[in-house]
């Protein structure tokens, strides 16, 4: 391990937020059983958030952004990681209270550490990161509610998203009739590619404000909240399951209890950083598996650890769509 290594840091200010490349070292970084030489990362809305100072993300200054890394264990003080151990981490207090993936070291807690899957490498483990975790979970949340591809036709929301393409691929791969609803046109298309049945321009729907409305979907999965989710509840099927993921367009939802109590719509909330680590298992073995996307690389672009900071900023003015992966020191 050289005596000091490259990292994104954040330094909160009066004025906002400095981000730059700086030399750190290892005691530098938030205490942990675990040193991993990181490979890559991958970039988040949670992390564009916290490089632009657009939302008070980060608790502690200076601190590493970046809740996502994959990389090999270089010193570890708990049994269960062995020097040169394949691992991953995403959420927890990761690139918030915790300095986080986007330096060429980290420092983690022992359990927050999850083994690489066999059949994903560390590349293709943050092509996934987060977004393809929080879309695993998701999928894997409804299905405990008996979503099935004989159910009917599913909707997803913000389709362009980092998560949402993400679930599309999945849905697809697992057999079900999939809906996308995006408010880029130009993206209609690269949906349809995914493996989207239809494709639905959010400026064409009519939302209204009808306690109930036309019933038409049997699952949804929500990454923009405010009125589209609330909508949503409206134009479930009976025994409808809706996951929700994202507030892109609105934390307020103004619905009524009629969906739930006349159709027996069920919304779930998916909280992917907070999850205990025997899910995080399972859901992370099935992303290597049958949840495993089939178009996720032509979703994906790499980029280096400079490319950083403007990337963050087209992501939180709507400028980005797909995945961005970091590249660290490959591998």
């Amino acid at each position: 391990m050289t005596a000091t290594f490259r990292a994104l840091r954040i330094h909160q200010q009066d004025a906002g937020v400095r981000s730059a490349i700086e030399p750190v070292m290892v005691d530098d970084l938030s205490p942990g059983e675990v040193v991993v030489r990181v490979a890559w990362s991958s970039l988040n809305y949670k992390d564009a958030l916290a490089v632009t100072g657009r939302g008070r993300i980060l608790r502690g200054s200076p601190r590493i952004p970046g809740v996502d890394l994959s990389g090999h264990v270089t010193a570890s003080s708990d049994p269960r990681f062995e020097p040169g151990a394949a691992v991953l981490a995403t959420g927890y207090e990761l690139g918030m209270s915790h300095d986080g993936g986007l330096a060429e070291y980290a420092r983690l807690p022992a359990d927050w550490v999850v083994p690489l899957p066999s059949g994903l490498s560390l590349h293709q483990a943050m092509q996934l990161g987060t977004a393809g975790f929080t879309a695993g979970l998701a999928i894997s949340r409804l299905e405990q509610l008996d979503l099935a591809p004989g159910n009917g036709p599913v909707v997803v929301t913000g389709a362009s998203g980092g998560v949402s393409v993400v679930v599309i691929d999945q849905l697809a791969r697992l057999g079900y009739e999939v809906v996308a609803i995006t408010s880029k046109a130009e993206q209609a298309d690269a949906l349809r590619a995914l493996g989207a049945a239809e494709v639905l321009l959010r400026g064409d729907l009519e939302m209204g404000r009808k306690p109930l409305e036309t019933a038409r979907f049997a699952a949804a999965f929500d990454s923009v909240g405010g009125e589209t989710l609330a909508w949503l509840t409206r134009v479930m099927r009976q025994r409808g399951l809706i996951a929700a993921y994202g507030n892109a367009s609105g934390t307020d939802m103004v619905t009524t209890v009629f969906p739930f109590i006349l159709r027996g719509v069920a919304l779930v909330g998916i909280d992917s950083a907070a999850t205990a680590m025997p899910q995080r298992l399972r859901v992370w073995q099935r992303l290597a598996g049958d949840l495993r996307p089939m178009h996720l690389a032509s979703q994906c672009r790499d980029i280096g650890l400079e490319a950083v900071v403007t990337t963050c900023e087209a992501m939180v003015e709507g400028r980005h769509s797909g995945r961005s992966v970091v590249c660290l020191s490959g591998g």
